[in-house]
């Protein structure tokens, strides 16, 4: 291990904290007069509600500065929300129901890829716009073309993060990814093939099981082969739990990971064992651009705390909605649908949106890293 990787592992950076505020699990009151009702289907209880419950405070905070400033095209926007409960099957069920119930214009959600994927065919079906703010795999919007997101694309934060290693000195690698979850799966192979293309050894690859507590003896295989990093891309609980468990066999080596870690549990459940490791994400409150300190700000004044990654991103999807909705001059489906697939450089906190041809969006990575129980903005990676 090089001298530049001890260096960078004591760096002492400026920290940012992201939090999760209170937020209503429940719709909101309709707003009096006439109204676009936006359907929002996300996590909010469960094992992955401290991600729905951040995206949702950003669309509430998005929603309340366009209504607040007269609405669009003559209506306000009425959020419908559903909690997916972080369960397979409940997003498809959740935006059958927003369809039938409420006749909604359009829907944000999901943020795991798993259960993008399952709603994704239903959006299409329904012929309803689907945006998603952060679910990253690349199958998500192939579904058709109803389906949009405001969030980079798989596999780009695992070149990201294998850049990131051998940028730092890393030459050997180890990999610990979960069975079966196509966000795990897909990070983990294009970590490899990248790391490999540069140069790097890959010293073993290992999956887990789902709903595995105990991981010492793949841990302790892992320790054996001597890495001097593993890629862990596992959401926020499996990851502090591994990397936690990790360190009582002697597994000191560095941890890094993508998104899916970006959460207050992440800090509370992993405590000391997660410093000094890094992760790729897609906002950091600490960067200093004014797209961001006007948000920052705005934030805090309402939510009095730091937004999340996924706060942002949730954001962000209102405002791509509300330029679809303005541009087309209806919610009419096919309109509203050619608007929005036709965006290009409209602005973001997570930066510019410009769509593909799969209507993708194409954006830097932020790398964060952990100590001291917070996220620390280290840099920005471009595409």
């Amino acid at each position: 291990m090089s001298r530049w990787w001890y260096a960078l592992l004591c760096l002492g950076l400026a920290s940012c904290k992201p939090s999760v505020p209170p937020s209503s699990a429940n719709p909101p009151p309709p707003t009096p007069g006439p109204s676009f009702p936006v359907g929002v289907f996300l996590p909010l209880s469960g094992s992955q509600s401290a991600f729905g419950l951040a995206t949702l405070t950003g669309i509430e905070l998005a929603v309340g500065e366009i209504n607040d400033a007269g609405g669009l095209l003559g209506k306000t926007l009425r959020l419908v929300v559903r909690d997916t409960r972080s369960e397979s099957g409940e997003s498809a069920r959740a935006l059958r129901e927003m369809v039938a119930a409420e006749g909604i214009v359009a829907a944000i959600g999901e943020v795991a890829s798993e259960r993008s994927l399952e709603a994704a065919p239903v959006a299409v079906e329904l012929k309803v716009p689907m945006i998603s703010p952060g679910s990253t795999h690349a199958a998500v919007t192939q579904a058709g073309p109803w389906v949009f997101r405001v969030c980079y694309v798989d596999p780009f934060p695992g070149r990201v993060m294998s850049k990131f290693a051998s940028s730092i000195g890393v030459a050997r690698a180890a990999v610990f990814s979960e069975a079966g979850d196509p966000y795990s799966t897909e990070l983990a192979r294009s970590f490899q093939e990248d790391f490999i293309a540069r140069g790097g050894v890959v010293a073993m690859a290992l999956t887990y099981n789902p709903n595995t507590r105990d991981f010492s003896e793949p841990l302790k295989a892992i320790k054996a082969s001597a890495p001097e990093v593993v890629f862990l891309p596992a959401y926020f609980t499996d990851a502090a739990e591994i990397i936690k468990q990790a360190r009582p066999l002697g597994l000191d080596t560095p941890f890094i990971g993508t998104d899916g870690w970006e959460s207050e549990e992440f800090l509370r459940i992993g405590g000391e064992a997660v410093n000094n490791c890094y992760f790729a994400s897609h906002f950091s409150a600490e960067k200093t651009d004014a797209p961001t300190k006007a948000f920052v700000a705005a934030y805090n004044a309402k939510f009095h705390s730091q937004p999340a990654a996924l706060a942002a991103l949730g954001f962000d999807a209102v405002k791509f909605l509300a330029h679809g909705l303005t541009t087309a001059g209806t919610s009419d489906a096919e309109p509203l649908r050619a608007a929005l697939a036709a965006t290009q450089k409209l602005e973001g906190v997570t930066g510019d949106i410009s769509l593909d041809a799969e209507r993708n969006p194409t954006k830097s990575a932020i790398v964060l890293r952990v100590e001291d129980a917070k996220f620390s903005y280290l840099e920005t990676v471009n595409p």
